[in-house]
Formats: C-alpha cells, sequence, structure tokens
C-alpha cells in the first residue's frame, strides 16, 4: 500500500513518550499524549460528519499548533490537506476553497470576518471548524477545541495508502494559484532518500516503529517562515513524523529577538529560514546584542526558495560557529534540485549549488547542457514527482514532461552547469526580463544590488519602455541612516555584472516587497515602480 503520513503518526505516536513535548507555542507546551488525542479525535469527528477519504481539509490560519493538529488528523482521516495563503483577500481565499473542492475548512476566529464574507458561495464546504482559543464559534461553524475532546481519542480503524494525495498550494509569479498534487508515498521517498545519505533508514513500518521506540523522541525544529507555506510545512511535517517537536513563534510579523528568545528558551536543533529575508533580519539582531542570546543549541539552519548569500551565511556563523548550514534548490514541484552546504571555515558562493542524483539540465530543445559549456538550461528533476496540478491539466502538461523516457519536473528554473557539474542559478523563467533583446534574471541582479552597504533588501523587474523594450529596474529598501544615491548603486551592479544588467532606475521605497514567507513579491514592486515613474 506504500507509506502513509498517518500511518507514520499512528506508529511513531503510539512508541514516543506521551510526556515528550510535541508544539511548542509561547508558553503553551502540547506533548504527544495530548497531540495523538486531540489528532485521532478530530479526525474521528469530521469522519462522523461527513468526511470521506479524498476529500479536501483547507487550513486558514497563522503558525501555531493547531495547524499541525488539524494536518495531522487530516492524514488519519485521509483528507486531502489544501493550505491557505492568510494574506490573501477574501475573495482570494475563495478562490483557493472552490479551487480545492475543499469539504471541510479549518480556521482561527481571526479570519472569521472573511469566512463570513464568502461562505455562502462555497456549497462544498460541508464542516466549518473554528479554532476560537477559548470563545464561541461562529453560528455556522464548531469549535475546534470541542472537536479534539470528541470520542476517547484512541487510534481509528481505517486503511489508508499510499496514493491518498497531499495539495500544496503555489502562488508563483504570476497566473493564479495552483494546487500540486502529491502522493503520500512519493514525497516520504524524497526525504528517505535524503536520509540514506546519512546512514541506514527504516524502509518499513515495523522497522520506524523499532526505531522510534529505541532512539526515543525526534530533535526539536523552529520553523520561522509560515506554515502555509511549502518550507515551513514540510520541514514541521516531517519533524512531526519523526516524533519531534515543532516549536512555533506567536508574532504576526516577523520578529528576529522573539526568534532568538525562544531558541534561547526551548534549545531547537534546527532552524528553518527562507533566505537572506529572515536570514539577514536573524544576523542584524545577533550583531546588535552579541551574547544575550545562548544558540549553541543550534545544529542546522536550513532554507529553500529565495536566494541565502554568502555574507548572510558567514555572519551566522560567526554567531553559530557549530551550525552546518543547508541551503536547498527546490519547489513545491521540485524538490531536491540541488543543495549548498556551508559550514565555519566551509563558505558556498551564492547561487551555487550541487546537484542532486534526480537533477538534470536541458536547454529549450531539450538537449542535455554540458558541464562548462556556458548555455543557460532548464533544471529538470526525474522521479518522484507530483501527479500535476490539480484541475489544470495545461499547466501540468508544460510543467510534468517526459524526456527520453523519463518524466520530469520543469517548473522554469534557469542556470548555468559549471565545469565541476555545479549549477549556478540563474532565476525563473517566467520573471526573466527581455532588455533589447537580452535577458536578465532578477535574481541575479538583486543580490548584487544587496552587496551595497546602503541596501538593506531588493527586486528588479522589467518596466515596459519604447526603446529598450523592458528597462531594467530596482526596488530597495534602504538600510537604516542611509539616503539613496541611485547613480552609486548603479556603479555598484555595473561593477560586478555586464553593462545591459545594470539598472535603468533604481527607486526606493518603504513598503513591503516581500510576502510572508518571504519570497519576492514581483507585482508589489511593479505597482511601486509604476506610480514612481508615472
Amino acid at each position: 500500500m506504500g507509506w502513509n503520513f498517518g500511518d507514520i503518526l499512528d506508529v511513531v505516536g503510539g512508541v514516543i513518550p506521551p510526556e515528550a513535548p510535541a508544539f511548542i507555542h509561547g508558553e503553551r507546551v502540547i506533548d504527544w499524549g495530548q497531540a495523538n488525542k486531540a489528532m485521532n479525535s478530530l479526525a474521528a469527528a469530521l469522519i462522523a460528519r461527513g468526511s470521506a477519504p479524498g476529500d479536501k481539509i483547507a487550513i486558514y490560519m497563522r503558525n501555531c499548533p493547531e495547524y499541525l493538529l488539524a494536518l495531522g488528523a487530516g492524514w488519519k482521516a485521509r483528507l486531502t490537506h489544501v493550505n491557505v495563503n492568510y494574506r490573501y483577500t477574501p475573495e482570494e481565499v475563495w478562490y483557493i476553497f472552490d479551487n480545492s473542492d475543499a469539504q471541510t475548512v479549518v480556521y482561527t476566529s481571526e479570519f472569521r470576518g472573511a469566512v463570513e464574507q464568502i461562505k455562502d458561495r462555497l456549497p462544498r464546504v460541508k464542516t466549518w471548524v473554528e479554532v476560537t482559543g477559548g470563545g464561541q464559534a461562529a453560528p455556522f461553524a464548531e469549535r475546534f477545541e470541542d472537536l479534539i475532546e470528541e470520542g476517547n481519542g484512541g487510534p481509528l480503524d481505517i486503511v489508508r495508502s499510499g496514493d491518498d494525495e497531499f495539495f500544496i498550494y503555489t502562488g508563483g509569479t504570476t497566473g493564479m494559484p495552483k494546487g500540486v498534487i502529491w502522493t503520500h508515498d512519493d514525497l516520504r521517498e524524497i526525504n528517505l532518500q535524503n536520509a540514506r545519505i546519512l546512514g541506514p533508514t527504516p524502509e518499513t513500518l515495523e522497522a520506524l516503529r523499532e526505531h522510534a521506540r529505541t532512539v526515543g523522541p525526534g530533535a526539536k525544529i523552529l520553523p520561522a517562515p509560515p506554515l502555509m507555506h511549502g518550507t515551513g510545512l514540510m520541514t514541521g511535517m516531517n519533524t512531526m513524523m519523526a516524533g519531534g517537536c515543532v516549536i512555533t513563534l506567536e508574532g504576526i510579523h516577523f520578529d528576529p529577538h522573539e526568534m532568538l528568545r525562544a531558541i534561547d528558551a526551548h534549545k531547537p536543533q534546527t532552524l528553518v529560514v527562507v533566505g537572506d529575508s529572515f536570514g539577514k533580519p536573524l544576523l542584524n539582531a545577533l550583531n546588535e546584542e552579541p551574547g544575550r542570546y545562548d544558540v549553541s543549541s543550534v545544529a542546522a539552519i536550513v532554507s529553500s526558495g529565495v536566494m541565502w548569500s554568502r555574507e548572510v551565511k558567514d555572519g551566522l556563523l560567526e554567531h553559530m560557529p557549530q551550525a552546518v548550514l543547508s541551503d536547498a534548490f527546490s519547489s513545491s514541484e521540485a524538490l531536491g534540485m540541488g543543495v549548498s552546504i556551508s559550514a565555519k571555515g566551509m563558505p558556498a558562493p551564492t547561487a551555487k549549488f550541487m546537484l542532486g542524483e534526480r537533477c538534470r539540465v536541458f536547454d529549450e530543445n531539450d538537449n542535455p547542457v554540458a558541464p562548462g559549456s556556458g548555455i543557460p538550461g532548464l533544471v529538470a528533476i526525474g522521479p518522484p514527482n507530483p501527479v500535476g496540478y490539480y484541475k489544470d491539466e495545461e499547466k501540468s502538461a508544460r510543467t510534468f514532461r517526459t524526456i527520453g523516457g523519463v518524466r520530469y519536473s520543469i517548473p522554469g528554473d534557469w542556470c548555468i552547469v559549471e565545469s565541476d557539474g555545479s549549477l549556478t542559478l540563474l532565476g525563473r523563467g517566467n520573471a526573466c526580463i527581455n532588455t533589447a533583446g537580452e535577458k536578465v534574471f532578477p535574481e541575479e541582479v538583486e543580490e548584487a544590488l544587496k552587496t551595497h552597504p546602503s541596501v538593506e533588501d531588493a527586486l528588479v523587474i522589467g518596466v515596459p519602455d519604447e526603446k529598450w523594450g523592458q528597462a531594467v529596474t530596482g526596488v530597495v529598501r534602504l538600510a537604516p541612516g542611509f539616503n539613496l544615491d541611485e547613480a552609486s548603486l548603479r556603479a555598484h551592479v555595473r561593477a560586478h555584472l555586464a553593462g545591459y544588467k545594470t539598472p535603468k532606475r533604481i527607486l526606493a521605497t518603504d513598503a513591503p516587497i516581500r510576502v510572508a514567507n518571504g519570497k519576492a513579491d514581483y507585482p508589489a514592486a511593479k505597482a511601486i515602480a509604476a506610480e514612481a515613474l508615472a
């Protein structure tokens, strides 16, 4: 039947000491005994209310234990997880619920107003569950706190399948969000491939049970990015399935000092960030008050999804010399394309990754790109891969293609394959700027801008231009104490990159240019530029 996440939780949760912490959120600690009972009870309650295998459970909340409890309950009940971006407008949230065919929605009281605006247009949603924090639920919803106490909290008598599905809705840079469809078995196999590098790995449920019984509780992890995005979600759920402890932050906005206080108090072994957008504020906070926080527990920092510069990595290692930094090159539809490992005395260049075993690079005609050729190519990753995009056959056909008899996921990332077989990432093709016939990948210019001391963050976009077709334009957030010196910034970029890659204009803003998970908000940058250049 293959691996199923619900089976894994049953096995691991059955042998982990019940007093071991499963979730920590501020002062709240939920142990494994409480977590098992809550997930089992919620799963049984949802089934009793009509949820059937394959139905979709949409989770609409910020980082908190209830997100992961609902996730685990969904696995146990054979429901398909649907993540919801809490930054979306009510209309955008409606789209996710409607597009995913959600049958159950679990949300926090914070978002009751948005749900009330759209619920009458969602006839397929049969069960609304509200996390109230001790208050009353909306009239149309049931209290999460009641459902996790319903029944005896024992394991469900249910046969699950490795073909049970798991959705990750990804916004990308253009178009409406798409649901990437993974099977439990395929996602588990990717995790096992990574684990096998480190040594013998349990390959059956019985072996996993014995391993968990022998080793005991897993490690503690602190994911700083939202659980409703892939980086935080994947690391959090993998920790759950290892019988570990997931520590979440209480703040609505990322506060590096809150993160450091949590590290000091709870001693996680692993931190999860999203490149410089989380790593740089964390480094600045450490530099502000060296030695204030005990970060000696940190053995690993993991990042994915956004550029993580060498300068920020090196700075973090000055404060955590014992840590190993793992910079993963992945996306929701292409896990494991490459990795860059850094440690104290072992630096790694920005955006340079070693190819994963399943990874290949092809040119636009599907021919392999030879290492050292200097020819830009598209990164492709072989199986296991997603089934496709939910209800989007056209996009599925474009992204998941068979070359030489192998089905690859090709999400659109361009790179150069170096002579040593490593790849240097250029950027996502759908964000590429065409200026006077030359291709410019925004990430490359953004990294050059961010090496200037006056720049805290930067995005680069193409602005329509009669002469150039698209004019390379930078939108920057300045570091404290600096004023915009456009000529100096342009000269700085020109010293690092070809002349045609130098922004024609550079604009400063105080507005956010990244979304909650740290990824680039290119539409916001374009709106800022359009208003400034009008």
